[in-house]
């Protein structure tokens, strides 16, 4: 009887399924498919808002839902479950890579830093004060906030269909200024999307954050006890008056950023490991069972919680959080009257305009006082285009606009919305495309020393 050789052994074995599983797997990976599924959702809302199923649909996120455990309990639309919980996680991604680029990233350095900071002020600043300046004293004046978001899925889609048409140093500037506009974001959620605040529930809501980072320096590593502890700072910020979504940002900039188990001690377990399952009897399953198992918690640990969390949620957020938030809230009936309602006019206005030359008034103050420079390879004009790809804020955009308005009003501003993204989408890259067709080949010669490249 031939004996195997234990060396040769393939480490998987493929099943059946896998020709299904497979080709899903590098879907997923694809730097733009997360903004291809949300694309589709929300395409896919506006076709059954705007068909004989309009009313089942659009009623139907509107039921309510909840639970009641204990004389305590929560009851609420199916879309606020979403907007409120399930976007708690999205928001606790985006602070996992807002503390990721603080601490590693772009963000880190001045220097580097102050270029998207400055585009990001920018572009958060004049976009709400075009919208202020047309809906000053109107009924639509709380929704200043609609038109100050990026969405970087699909700006990241965008660049992946862009390919090496656009610079690395624009690519690297819009995904920075992206995580800068989201900081901003939080804190117009925070600061001017709250409720009158229920003081008690607050004070519970810092209680528990008080007793999660005691945990995390006491050296608990139990998941179940951080995502129970997670669940109850967001029932009492929900409770408060605060938006809960905040809770998510504030866990997320919590969580370690340095592993458990060190480079040196994982290398030792490992070898550890290997030497004993050697020595071990192969009768002795629960032997094995025990080594091979202090190896995979060690595996496991050897990665950062932050770096863990972001890799294992970021395909949920991106293939079911996020596209199922667009499915709840981009249905709205198509009127073309809606796009001259002087709020879809003003949102619009505040993306399209307010975006691109708030990023770019900014940006340029910053460089003239020396605080920045423009990214390698990168011109004015080339900034202006990326600009106005700033200018789709689709996701984030929809969630304030939840916050802010009701009725037509929200309507008006879904409109205006998609429309501003949409009109920027399709202007951002054309001109991008247009402006680097006479930029030199990637293989070409270098300019002579002592003059610009550009």
């Amino acid at each position: 009887m031939r004996k195997e050789n234990p060396t040769a052994a393939p480490l998987s074995f493929k099943e059946p399924i896998c020709v299904l599983v497979d080709p899903l797997q590098r879907f997923l990976l694809v730097e733009s498919a997360d903004g291809l599924v949300l694309l589709a959702a929300a395409a896919a809302a506006l076709i059954l808002a705007n068909s004989p199923l309009s009313a089942a649909f659009l009623g139907f996120w509107q039921q309510p839902f909840g639970f009641e455990l204990g004389g305590i309990g929560m009851r609420m639309p199916i879309q606020l479950w979403i907007n409120d919980g399930l976007m708690a996680i999205f928001f606790f991604v985006v602070g996992l890579e807002v503390k990721r680029e603080i601490l590693l990233g772009e963000l880190r350095e001045i220097r580097k830093a102050a270029l998207p900071i400055a585009a990001a002020l920018g572009g958060m600043i004049v976009p709400a004060a075009i919208y202020l300046s047309l809906q000053a004293g109107a009924p639509g004046e709380r929704g200043w906030g609609i038109p100050m978001a990026t969405d970087i899925a699909f700006v990241v889609g965008c660049m992946a269909l862009l390919g090496n048409r656009l610079p690395n140093g624009l690519r690297v500037m819009l995904l920075t200024l992206a995580i800068a506009d989201d900081i901003g974001a939080i804190l117009v959620i925070a600061i001017g999307y709250s409720d009158a605040l229920n003081y008690h529930a607050l004070g519970m809501s810092l209680v528990g954050v008080v007793l999660f980072v005691t945990l995390l320096k006491l050296g608990v590593r139990n998941n179940l006890v951080y995502l129970l502890m997670g669940t109850w700072i967001w029932f009492e910020f929900h409770e408060s008056g605060i938006h809960a979504t905040v809770s998510g940002v504030i866990i997320g900039l919590m969580t370690p950023l340095r592993s458990w188990v060190s480079p040196g001690r994982f290398s030792f377990v490992v070898q550890k490991t290997l030497k004993d399952l050697q020595d071990c009897d192969e009768k002795g399953t629960a032997v094995r069972y025990a080594l091979i198992r202090q190896m995979q918690l060690s595996a496991r640990d050897a990665l950062s919680p932050l770096e863990r969390l972001e890799t294992e949620l970021h395909p949920w957020v991106g293939f079911v959080i996020m596209p199922l938030f667009a499915f709840a809230n981009a249905g709205v009936a198509l009127d073309f009257k809606v796009l001259s309602d002087p709020v879809s006019v003003a949102v619009l206005l505040g993306l399209f305009v307010g975006k691109p030359v708030g990023i770019f008034l900014f940006s340029w103050v910053a460089v003239k006082l020396k605080l920045a420079r423009l990214p390698k390879g990168v011109t004015w004009p080339v900034l202006a285009a990326g600009g106005i790809l700033g200018g789709i804020g689709f996701t984030m955009a929809l969630f304030i606009a939840g916050l802010a308005l009701g009725g037509e009003l929200l309507d008006a501003a879904k409109v205006g919305v998609m429309a501003g993204s949409a009109i920027s989408a399709v202007v951002g890259m054309s001109l991008i495309v247009l402006l680097r067709r006479k930029a030199p080949a990637p293989n070409s010669c270098p300019p002579p020393e002592g003059l610009d490249a550009d």
